[in-house]
This record gives C-alpha cells, sequence and structure tokens, in this order.
C-alpha cells in the first residue's frame, strides 16, 4: 500500500521534505559519532539527510524500498542509493549509526519486532540509532498510507527483545514542515552497548 502511494506521489513528496531543515535533529544523533563512521539512512525517502551526513564527512549508505524516490535520491545525493526494505538487510555489525527518520513507521507493528531485530545485528557495538515515528500508539491508515504510531512505552516494549540496546533518548517535537506544525514527533535515540 505505501509503496502505490511513493510510486504515485514521489516527486510531490521529494519536493516537500527534500529542503526541510533537520539540523537540530542532526546534532544528538552525530554527538556519538566519530568522524568519518559509517552511517546506514534507512528508508532515506528525498535522500536529504543522506546527503547531510555525508556533506559532514561520515560514509553514507542509504536505501529506499520505493524506486521512484531512490532514483530522485540519487540524483539529490550523488550517492549510490539502494532500492530494497528494510527486511533486505543482513549486515551484521556494519554500522556506526543507522538513521531511520519517518521510515520505520511505515512497517506493520507485527513485523516491526523482526525488522528491529535485523537493524540492531547490523548496528555495531557502541553504535547509535535514531527513530522516529508519529506519536502515538496502534496503528491507523491515512490517505492511502499506512501508520504505526509510537510511545516511550511502545519503544520499551520493542526493544525489549533486542540484545544489548537500550534507551539513550526520547524527545517529542513538532514537523518541521510548516503546514504540518500541530504534529507531533516521537523521536528516540538507541544506543548498543559496547562489547566488553
Amino acid at each position: 500500500m505505501n509503496s502505490d502511494y511513493y510510486q504515485l506521489h514521489a516527486q510531490r513528496f521529494f519536493s516537500e521534505t527534500v529542503d526541510v531543515d533537520m539540523s537540530e535533529m542532526y546534532r544528538p544523533f552525530v554527538a556519538h559519532l566519530k568522524p568519518g563512521a559509517r552511517i546506514l539512512d534507512a528508508g532515506c525517502g528525498s535522500g536529504r539527510d543522506a546527503k547531510a551526513f555525508s556533506e559532514m564527512g561520515y560514509a553514507v549508505e542509504a536505501f529506499d524500498a520505493s524506486v521512484e524516490l531512490v532514483e530522485l535520491a540519487r540524483q539529490h545525493t550523488g550517492l549510490p542509493v539502494k532500492q530494497m526494505r528494510f527486511e533486505d538487510v543482513t549486515e551484521v555489525e556494519r554500522y556506526d549509526g543507522i538513521w531511520c527518520c519517518a521510515s520505520l513507521l511505515h512497517v506493520p507493528l507485527a513485523e516491526l519486532p523482526g525488522v528491529m531485530t535485523q537493524l540492531s545485528e547490523a548496528l555495531k557495538p557502541g553504535g547509535v540509532w535514531y527513530l522516529s515515528f508519529k506519536y502515538g500508539c496502534g496503528e491507523r491508515e491515512k490517505d492511502g498510507r499506512r501508520f504505526t504510531d509510537m510511545d516511550e512505552s511502545g519503544l520499551g516494549e520493542m526493544i525489549v527483545g533486542l540484545s544489548g540496546i537500550e534507551v539513550v533518548e526520547c524527545w517529542l517535537t513538532g514537523d518541521k514542515r510548516a503546514e504540518r506544525q500541530n504534529e507531533r514527533w516521537f523521536n528516540a535515540l538507541i544506543a548498543n552497548k559496547p562489547s566488553h
């Protein structure tokens, strides 16, 4: 369902999101990364964040499920953005940071634990992971897209089964797009405990 939406609306979605200033979201994430760290932008959409991290000097890999968005993101970033889904991530301990900005919210609640497990295995010990969801709990459909909403307790339940993963901080923000400032976002920074 969501892939159909992005197929039909890729250019509009790209235009609405590519210039949104996300610098205040980047700060807590990159504060945990060493220079040149390897970041996975999972569900990169327009490529806005992948481009920003690349320009900061990080080694960035990015993917999206939408063929149309992948093409737009490649053009925007100059990076070899891959067309794949969260379930296709098979790397183990490859990334210092994983960035899931407004992307995991399209994964059905029943599939989220499996996807989170795969992504957590791709994160190096000591690595950091940013995720954002619309604030709330449960699943809903809006304008032809499925959403899984999240709050503090939902995230707590989600990471119970993830070995070594702990919550660093959670915070709420308004939408960065002017026409959607009344929408609330749940942001979380979680980390993989360093191996001893």
